[in-house]
């Protein structure tokens, strides 16, 4: 597949899934991962849950939250690191995959093309990339829209995925658009793990946080906020 025909969205949204079922079907029987931009270490998680990977690295630029990581102690064969996709510290072709779940859009803009650079110098040969953003679509994306607009960042995390491909450092395996269940049992819970992320400081002014409110309120039902949002899953391999 040539990174003329990569589409940063589809027609068709695809089926609704729990993506654990893209990442089981990864032939990486005892590979060695590198997460970057682990996060709260959700998506951790699931890869540990596979039972493919020999070890897991998983990095957080972010260094309130990689503190709360380093707490975490029922992740076995998962050692948390600070570093940025960018500049992971890690060793030439150390790696057999990369992952980053919602996470490219969050490098900064200018060096986006750095972070594929070192991906590329990471990775053993054929080692793969899988990358996981939300689509700037749908009911979910409107609402976090209110207070935090990605669709530039979006995008531009996208071109610099075309350019990657582009520039032979990579081959585009597949693209996979697909619906993801979102839930929230109350806005607390919601205000909590959106609004109150550690790597972007939200501060909404008090009409704006009651707007987004009323619209998160607008979704409640008996068991509580549920959307499908959409993304798309770009797998590419090293060349």
């Amino acid at each position: 597949m040539h990174a003329a025909a990569m589409q940063i969205a589809a027609a068709d949204p695809g089926p609704l899934l729990d993506e654990r079922s893209l990442l089981a079907a990864l032939p990486l029987a005892g590979a060695r991962a590198l997460e970057l931009g682990c996060g709260t270490a959700r998506q951790t998680r699931a890869l540990v849950e596979t039972g493919k990977f020999g070890a897991i690295l998983a990095l957080e630029a972010d260094q309130l939250q990689h503190g709360r990581n380093l707490e975490i102690s029922d992740l076995p064969g998962v050692r948390f690191g600070l570093g940025g996709a960018e500049d992971t510290g890690c060793s030439a072709a150390s790696c057999d995959a990369v992952f980053l779940f919602k996470s490219l859009h969050h490098v900064p803009l200018n060096r986006l093309d750095e972070a594929f650079a070192e991906m590329h110098r990471v990775l053993a040969p054929a080692g793969l990339v899988y990358i996981s953003e939300p689509i700037f679509q749908g009911a979910y994306n409107a609402l976090l829209a209110l207070f935090h607009n990605e669709q530039a960042v979006r995008q531009a995390a996208f071109d610099a995925t075309v350019r990657a491909v582009a520039s032979g450092q990579f081959t585009l395996l597949s693209q996979t658009f697909f619906l993801a269940p979102v839930r929230y049992r109350d806005w607390p819970a919601f205000e909590r793990a959106v609004i109150g992320v550690t790597h972007t400081q939200h501060r909404l002014a008090p009409a704006l946080l009651a707007e987004v409110r009323a619209r998160f309120m607008a979704h409640m039902t008996d068991q509580g906020v549920y959307f499908e949002a959409p993304f798309r899953v770009d797998l590419l391999q090293r060349r």
